[in-house]
């Protein structure tokens, strides 16, 4: 199973940034969409943002403009900028990767731990 090691969350004051790091761990994997969910208290876990190995970025619609998702395939690294901070953008963040050991293996997903963000004056 791929491990999922996530940095970067804090607490910061409303129009604020933080950087948001995942890093994969393992080998013999190939990883595809990356992305980004969040979980507010009392709130389902909704996605923040997605990148494809591939292709152009999906962003929800409460973070476009604000937020740019961006990888190292290099370092099987995702990153989250967080720009222009919101309270109502405090959550815990989770990473995600889909991936698979070999072409025709079922592709799978793996979670990181979660991180909390922390918006407030």
């Amino acid at each position: 199973q791929v491990q999922l090691v996530e940095s970067g969350g804090g607490l910061v004051q409303p129009g604020g940034s933080l950087r948001l790091s995942c890093a994969a761990s393992g080998s013999g994997f190939t990883i595809y969409a990356m992305g980004w969910y969040r979980q507010a208290p009392g709130k389902k876990r909704e996605v923040v943002a997605a990148i494809p190995s591939g292709g152009s970025t999906n962003y929800a619609s409460s973070v476009k403009g604000r937020f740019n998702i961006s990888r190292d395939n290099a370092k099987n690294t995702v990153y989250l900028q967080m720009n222009s901070l919101r309270p109502e953008d405090t959550a815990v963040y989770y990473c995600n990767v889909d991936y698979r050991y070999k072409s025709d293996y079922p592709l799978q997903r793996s979670w990181g731990q979660g991180t909390q963000v922390t918006v407030s004056s």
